[in-house]
């Protein structure tokens, strides 16, 4: 491996972004690893804490395009995929691309809208391209959805289904502010929008070298054998009803690549697939009655979980 000699640009992005996300570096750590891992991000939080700004903050610092939807429930899913309509001085249907073609897109409030708009986005989050009357149409590369969510109960929202859930490599929680974080927020909201003056520190082909760089990560049997006992720990909890996907174990397989290539390093280690293996679970395990009636959290199953699986100990690869 070319010694990771890009990885020092993920940390140019991340402290770009940093200068608008005040007090939430691991929550912004974490998407850049999901973008190097090469996928989708969702975002759960309440309403005004950052979401959105977080999303555009990544678009412009990686210069890369963005579409963006608010997802109302009048969106219909041709707003997303495009249409194709009959150009009668061509004499055949031309095809008119719809928001997602882009490299970033940004569905802000993915639950507020239908379930029918919400599966335009599968195969797109799966397969790098939209079928609209039977002609499929790729998106650019690089290609990355992410996606800000309401908590569930919240008016006008509706839960994701596991399907559409899967998809997103991780979901990560912002939250509140800490107190110093806050006058922060609000001594800069006295000038100008720090959004505005953010630059590009990167460009699309950086991106996509830096995402060929950490596919090349080198993973020891023993640390693959570690994600599939969590991923078996999460099916057999006596409080989950729904466990870790196979597509959830290489979601931890992906990150924990990304994670080494984050802290400069050739091969990955435990500590990679537990430093993120709340991101890739939490939106992809569901609690049974008994795990609901004692008022456990997912993210409670999941320290179990971790608690419990016994670390390897591989040897590290020669580089």
């Amino acid at each position: 491996m070319n010694a990771l000699k890009y990885a020092a640009k993920a940390r140019m992005v991340t402290d770009e972004v940093e200068k608008v996300i005040v007090g939430k570096d691991e929550c912004v750590e974490k998407i850049m690893m999901a973008v190097l891992a090469g996928g989708h991000v969702l975002i759960e939080d309440i309403p005004g804490v950052g979401k959105t700004t977080l999303a555009v903050a990544f678009a412009r610092a990686m210069n890369l395009s963005q579409g963006r939807v608010q997802f109302t429930p009048d969106v219909m899913p041709s707003d997303i995929t495009g249409f194709s309509m009959y150009d009668k001085a061509q004499g055949e249907f031309v095809y008119y691309p719809g928001a997602v073609m882009c490299n970033l897109f940004l569905a802000d409030e993915i639950n507020r809208t239908s379930a029918k708009t919400q599966s335009a986005l599968l195969e797109v989050m799966e397969e790098g391209n939209v079928t609209v009357d039977g002609e499929p149409h790729p998106v650019p590369r690089p290609f990355h959805v992410f996606a800000t969510e309401n908590p569930v109960g919240s008016v006008g929202t509706q839960m994701l289904p596991e399907s559409q859930l899967d998809r997103f490599t991780i979901c990560v929680v912002m939250g509140y502010p800490g107190r110093e974080e806050e006058i922060q927020i609000l001594m800069g909201e006295a000038g100008y929008g720090p959004l505005s003056e953010l630059e590009p520190v990167i460009t699309r082909e950086d991106l996509i070298r830096m995402q060929r760089e950490t596919e090349k990560v080198f993973v020891h049997r023993a640390v693959y054998d570690y994600i599939v006992s969590l991923a078996e720990a999460t099916r057999e909890h006596p409080l989950a009803a729904l466990g870790l996907s196979p597509r959830g174990s290489l979601a931890a397989v992906q990150m924990a690549k990304a994670s080494a290539y984050m802290a400069g390093r050739s091969f990955v280690i435990p500590d990679d697939v537990s430093g993120t293996f709340h991101d890739i679970a939490r939106h992809r395990i569901l609690l049974n009655a008994q795990g609901k009636a004692g008022h456990s959290s997912v993210d409670d199953v999941l320290d179990d979980i971790l608690a419990s699986v016994k670390k390897p100990r591989p040897e590290k690869r020669q580089q």
